[in-house]
């Protein structure tokens, strides 16, 4: 999601001006104090008057979000799932490369995708460390996710833009892909 707002909240006695931002799992606060309200984390939530409350584990806090407060309420109700997120839609034709898991494996099947390697709509590209980036250099007519692990140097976020602009690509979005992986899309450059 990675939507952010310039807010006032209210949490407990004190108040503060400051960045609200809503992610996929979580809503953070930066200002006079932070916050991090992790979805699961949440017990009641209302929205109303260009206010969101939010009651969770550590008290109540009110964010004057004005018109953008009913819509965060809808989006925290329902995050987008991995594949909203990752951009499949039913009939999308998709090509997997190197090991992926089994979950994943199911949403796409479930979701309605097609495994294709010739024509893909979007790749997906599973690495563990840098060495595997060098398929990159093969797929430059599509659309390519690069799914590797999170905070592990065997393969940082940089080694992936740096791999995927090196043949010629755009690095346009980023995703939190699980628990443990993100997930960095890159799209042909226009030429």
């Amino acid at each position: 999601m990675g939507q952010e707002i310039k807010c006032r909240v209210e949490f407990g006695k004190e108040a503060s001006e400051g960045k609200a931002l809503l992610e996929t799992a979580e809503v953070l606060f930066r200002g006079g104090f932070r916050l991090k309200i992790p979805f699961h984390s949440i017990t009641a939530m209302e929205a109303a008057g260009g206010k969101l409350k939010i009651q969770f584990a550590d008290g109540s806090a009110i964010f004057h979000l004005g018109p953008a407060a009913e819509k965060w309420a809808a989006k925290i109700r329902n995050p987008p799932s991995r594949l909203d997120k990752l951009g499949v839609k039913s009939g999308t034709k998709v090509h997997l490369i190197n090991k992926h898991d089994d979950d994943f494996r199911r949403e796409l099947t479930e979701r309605g995708a097609v495994m294709e390697k010739s024509k893909p709509d979007l790749v997906f590209l599973s690495v563990k460390n840098k060495d595997q980036l060098v398929e990159l250099a093969y797929l430059k007519a599509t659309p390519v996710w690069v799914i590797y692990p999170k905070g592990i140097q065997a393969v940082t976020e940089n080694d992936v833009i740096k791999a995927g602009r090196s043949v010629g690509f755009a690095d346009i979005k980023v995703a939190a892909f699980s628990p443990t992986h993100t997930a960095l899309k890159f799209k042909p450059r226009n030429r």
